[in-house]
């Protein structure tokens, strides 16, 4: 059964969008709920601070790979089944990682549970391109960014508030709980909403069509990586500030989760904020504008490494170069989406392979001089900020140069001011 907003939705339909949104919650936030816990996991699992800063790294690079692997599966076999097999797999490998020994089977059990993670996301991105067109998918597509992006900064929070009645492990029991409510949820709500007739028998030579044509697109390549650039910022500064907030400048994980909760209202308003501009500027000048927004808050951090600075500084250091990835993300999805509403949900699952995929690289390299410096911190997230602004700029510029009658929509959208 498909739905679309020409038609009436039956009552399942009703529901169908916060469900989509809180699938793409559901990855991200098990990344991110366990951080408060990270220097008490390092110490118990008598793990070395880069090692332990592995299992984000892992965490990452199975939602990254988990989008490419489930989004092609869910066009050929539906919706619904490769959405159920993730969730249960995430229950799984989510109690497999409260039991965990040692580090390394931590390591290889949060792997998993991060491909069981892209399930949700790339399912919710999908569903939305079944039962939207046109300017609607876009609005859609937007609103799932924001709130994916928003978990990153809420999971946190929530996990400072738990470390308070629970262990790092009992944190996985919870995420564990969270995944069954959800399989129930969706046992009982969500609909298949890809009907056989529209699913893909290419296989994998129509998947490798559909990449090799979004790939030799300037506009939506320079989208993606200015994207996963500003992402792998975001996710450094996730892996990298517990340890500069507790183990540096002493927070308790309760003064820990208020900083961030900071952060998650800048993140909530500047998301916003960025889809309004993004109408009212362009979406270009949007972006543009919120990657420099996010470099001011990565050169606090800088400065902060290079000269002891108050913790509030630092925090407001934090809190700006979240509130800019925010503001980045509307117009970015935006301009990597507007030519492709036939394969939405292939052009979302590359956008957010290379979110995750870079934020995994980027992740552990903050530890590299151990818990007792944040100038790793501030290097790494403002080379990021850089090359995402660069890296845009050559490849828009190109597309700008190359405009003709026949304009993509894609193409034009960045040439706006």
């Amino acid at each position: 059964m498909t739905f679309s907003p020409e038609h009436p939705w039956p009552a399942s339909g009703r529901v169908l969008p916060p469900l989509l949104l809180l699938l793409t919650i559901f990855g991200p936030i098990s990344m991110d709920l366990y951080l408060p816990a990270l220097p008490a996991l390092t110490a118990e699992l008598g793990a070395a601070t880069s090692t332990a800063q592995l299992t984000v790294t892992a965490c990452l690079i199975g939602l990254a790979l988990g989008q490419l692997i489930a989004g092609p599966m869910s066009d050929r076999f539906g919706r619904r089944p490769v959405l159920l097999v993730g969730v249960v797999a995430y229950v799984v490998t989510s109690l497999l990682c409260a039991a965990s020994p040692t580090v390394e089977s931590l390591v290889l059990a949060r792997l998993v549970q991060g491909l069981a993670g892209g399930v949700g996301i790339v399912v919710a991105q999908a569903a939305g391109r079944d039962v939207y067109s046109g300017p609607t998918l876009l609005r859609f597509y937007g609103r799932l960014t924001v709130v994916g992006g928003l978990a990153a900064v809420v999971g946190p929070l929530v996990g400072g508030l738990l470390t308070a009645v629970t262990s790092w492990r009992g944190l996985f029991v919870v995420l564990a709980a969270v995944g069954t409510l959800l399989l129930l949820t969706t046992l009982a709500l969500f609909p298949e909403t890809l009907p056989v007739r529209r699913r893909t028998r290419g296989g994998f030579t129509q998947t490798s069509r559909d990449y090799r044509a979004l790939l030799s697109d300037r506009v939506y390549v320079g989208a993606v990586l200015s994207q996963g650039l500003t992402y792998a910022a975001l996710f450094a500064y996730l892996a990298g500030a517990t340890f500069v907030l507790q183990g540096i400048y002493g927070m308790s994980p309760q003064g820990y989760a208020l900083a961030f909760g900071l952060n998650s209202a800048g993140f909530m308003v500047f998301g916003h904020l960025g889809g309004r501009s993004a109408a009212t500027w362009g979406p270009n000048r949007t972006l543009l504008t919120g990657t420099t927004i996010a470099a001011v808050g990565a050169s606090g951090l800088l400065l902060a490494g290079l000269s002891p600075m108050p913790v509030g500084v630092v925090v407001v250091s934090l809190l700006v170069l979240a509130s800019g990835a925010a503001f980045t993300s509307p117009p970015a999805t935006t301009l990597a989406l507007a030519s492709y509403p036939q394969m939405a949900g292939t052009a979302s699952s590359l956008l957010g392979m290379v979110r995750f995929g870079l934020g995994g690289i980027a992740a552990p390299l903050v530890g590299v001089a151990g818990a007792a410096s944040i100038l790793p911190l501030g290097v790494v997230t403002l080379t990021c900020l850089a090359l995402a602004a660069g890296s845009y700029l050559a490849l828009t510029s190109r597309a700008r140069r190359a405009l003709a009658p026949t304009t993509t929509p894609a193409v034009a959208l960045a040439a706006q001011r």
